[in-house]
């Protein structure tokens, strides 16, 4: 019963536990992205234009994040730098595009958010591309 209560940790149990949000976060995001491609087809397109960057290239820097730097985060490969393309992405989704919706619109990317801060904070973990490198 002490077990349940317990705060220690073994690094083997941290560095599965980093191994499975990366991957899952991964490839939830990757998913999302995913579905973003057919908006490439629309013409004209119609996507958030970020900064006045134009829809164009605001979508192409979605998909860069949501595609590219969640495959990045699945395998471990420059992890933190990987999830800042996301995190920003996440906090333009949340506090610009949905700022006006209720909190259900908001919560998903927020959970997004968090996930990605904490990989920032503590890496890829063992399990990884960078672990290799990071070993030589």
């Amino acid at each position: 019963m002490n077990n349940i209560f317990s705060v220690s940790r073994s690094a083997a149990s941290v560095d599965l536990a980093l191994l499975i949000a990366r991957v899952g976060i991964g490839v939830l995001m990757l998913v999302h992205g995913i579905s973003k491609i057919p908006m490439l087809s629309q013409s004209p397109i119609q996507f958030y234009d970020f900064m006045g960057l134009g829809d164009q290239v605001s979508l192409w820097l979605a998909l860069f994040a949501e595609i590219g730097c969640s495959i990045l985060i699945i395998f471990g490969f420059a992890t933190r730098l990987a999830v800042i393309p996301l995190i920003i992405t996440m906090f333009v989704a949340v506090f610009i595009i949905h700022a006006e919706d209720p909190f259900v619109k908001q919560e998903m990317g927020l959970h997004y958010i968090l996930i990605y801060v904490m990989l920032l904070l503590t890496g890829a973990g063992k399990y990884s591309i960078d672990y290799l490198i990071s070993k030589r």
